[in-house]
């Protein structure tokens, strides 16, 4: 697929947080992970360079956030990063942007040094960037959600070896946080 001609993906600005707020809750059809994204930018753990935005003249179409979140087994600990949310504005989806803003988020995560990434999202669309579902690692969410729509990904080669566990997500995302989906 060809992506629209002058996108840019970039970090966000602090001149962009209304502009994604509003995104998001036009992506979703409500307020909820606008709301999210601004209360995790809050989190002393926010990673700046971990929010991206998808630019096509001059206007923002879509946005990207991963968050730091844990894995914890009953006697170890290891870092991850969710992938949550992430949208498109409804007149620019199908066109290229979300899958764009997945690889370069990726591409940023695995320059921040993280050997992973988790995603509750569709069944059909996280796959094809390289996620599995997150039980053949071990890994389960905090909540009931069907096996195929949880997903976990190796950014390096191994980053899950010997990773088991619950994902443990940031108090932020307690509410609603089962509707988060990608």
């Amino acid at each position: 697929m060809e992506l629209p001609a002058g996108l840019i993906i970039r970090p966000e600005l602090s001149g962009d947080y209304a502009k994604i707020t509003r995104l998001n809750d036009l992506a979703f059809g409500q307020p909820g992970e606008g709301k999210l994204i601004e209360a995790l930018r809050l989190n002393p753990l926010f990673i700046k360079g971990l929010s991206l935005v998808a630019i096509i003249r001059g206007e923002i179409v879509g946005h990207i956030l991963f968050s730091p979140v844990l894995i914890r087994s009953e006697n170890k600990v290891f870092r991850s990063l969710a992938l949550a949310p992430m949208s498109v504005l409804p007149g620019f989806q199908g066109k290229g942007i979300g899958s764009a803003l997945i690889s370069a988020g990726l591409d940023e995560a695995k320059a921040g040094k993280f050997d992973s990434v988790i995603v509750l999202g569709h069944r059909d669309y996280y796959p094809r960037f390289g996620f599995k579902p997150a039980s053949r690692f071990g890994i389960v969410p905090p909540f009931e959600v069907p096996d195929d729509v949880f997903f976990a990904m190796e950014l390096r080669p191994d980053g899950l070896s010997g990773v088991t566990g619950v994902v443990e997500y940031p108090g932020e995302f307690a509410f609603g946080l089962a509707k988060t989906a990608g």
